[in-house]
């Protein structure tokens, strides 16, 4: 199966959001696919970040990350999502950032330069927890992806309308017309 990074994987809003977006369906352990799995996937990242992500404003070339520092890098990730999962959800953070920031600087301290994935990501981490953003984040009803709601009045439900707010619409209109042939 062909892959390429698109657009639509980069609807988190930050760099740290759509790293951890690169695992889909995170919560269902028959479907869930992680993108990093896949060296080569890992490796084209950095470029399709510096075309698509919402920060790409702030760093130029980004390389990728050093095979070495992979695992500690794979841990933020899961870290990232942790941390700002629970933050949405209105749970407990305090383990999980004491975690986030224990790796933050780990990751920050293998990697190879400023340029790297890995410090960007790092970097990126840092702006969002001390952003008011945060307060924007919310967890995409479709794909369960964290994403910031940059709308004026905070009522986007959706990562992406033209893929996770279509396939929501889709849904429910099949729904109701299957609702309705019953009647």
């Amino acid at each position: 199966m062909s892959f390429s990074w698109t657009p639509h994987r980069f609807s988190g809003g930050a760099l740290a959001l759509d790293v951890a977006n690169s695992v889909v369906l995170r919560h269902d352990a028959g479907q869930r696919i992680d993108r990093f799995a896949t060296p080569a996937q890992l490796e084209d990242f950095p470029q399709a970040a510096v075309r698509f992500c919402a920060e790409r404003a702030l760093f130029g070339e980004i390389a990728p990350v050093r095979p070495d520092n992979r695992p500690a890098f794979l841990r933020l990730r899961e870290a990232i999502d942790a941390y700002f999962r629970a933050s949405v959800l209105k749970t407990s953070t305090d383990a999980l950032l004491a975690d986030l920031l224990e790796l933050l600087a780990a990751v920050l301290r293998g990697a190879a330069s400023p340029e790297c994935l890995d410090a960007a990501t790092v970097h990126s981490t840092l702006r969002l927890l001390s952003a008011p953003e945060k307060e924007r984040m919310k967890i995409c009803g479709n794909c369960g992806w964290l994403f910031i709601d940059r709308s004026k009045n905070r009522s986007r439900s959706w990562c992406d309308m033209a893929v996770c707010g279509n396939r929501a619409k889709a849904t429910r209109h099949y729904q109701r017309r299957k609702q309705g042939a019953r009647a």
